[in-house]
């Protein structure tokens, strides 16, 4: 019984040595990646380059003019149906992690561990902002600690629906589309709000 006794006493030390220097190495990481991250007040005020249209006096368009063929669309502009299709796609935990999704993060480990070739990524769209916006899109272990890092920023800063708005407005959508207005005309020559399910799930 003493032996038994001893050996519990012995696991539960090393468990809690293993935890002290797992929480320590976290702390050093943290610390030492938080020293420069850039500064998310750049987010609030999103002012995006938009696609300049010439008219007609009847109203049709003559000409577009843009590096990036962008419609600025507010959260509001935006159908659920849209939005939901992007969220399902991208990261069906948007409304209810903190900027990282443990569980998506555990499903690429997973996939990983298991040597699956088709490598699943763990990014949330908070993530995605935070790449697109602020940490640039270098294929780095550097990079993605501090994307995860200023998306924790991210999140304690803005609501989910401004930083859906960055989202959704910024996405590169192929052949020079970038937010969900722009793709819409150009694929379906529809707005967003007249989409079906398929054309939503299609850009998503």
């Amino acid at each position: 019984m003493r032996l038994f006794a001893r050996f519990l006493g012995f696991l539960f030390a090393t468990g809690t040595i293993v935890f002290l220097l797992a929480a320590v190495a976290i702390a050093t990481v943290v610390f030492y990646y938080s020293k420069d991250l850039p500064d998310t007040a750049t987010l609030q005020k999103y002012e995006p380059p938009v696609t300049t249209r010439a008219h007609s006096a009847d109203g049709s368009i003559l000409a577009e003019y843009s590096h990036e063929r962008r419609l600025f669309l507010p959260y509001t502009s935006i159908p659920p149906l849209v939005r939901q299709a992007f969220i399902s796609a991208e990261d069906k935990n948007f409304f209810t992690h903190s900027g990282v999704d443990p569980e998506g993060v555990a499903r690429a480990v997973m996939i990983l561990v298991e040597g699956n070739k088709h490598v699943q990524g763990a990014s949330t769209i908070t993530q995605q902002v935070a790449k697109n916006f602020l940490v640039g899109n270098q294929r780095s272990f550097d990079r993605k600690i501090r994307e995860a890092l200023i998306s924790f920023r991210i999140e304690n800063a803005y609501s989910k629906e401004h930083i859906l708005e960055l989202y959704l407005n910024e996405i590169y959508l192929g052949l020079g589309n970038y937010g969900v207005a722009a793709a819409a005309l150009n694929y379906f020559n529809k707005s967003v709000s007249e989409l079906t399910i398929a054309e939503a799930a299609y850009l998503a």
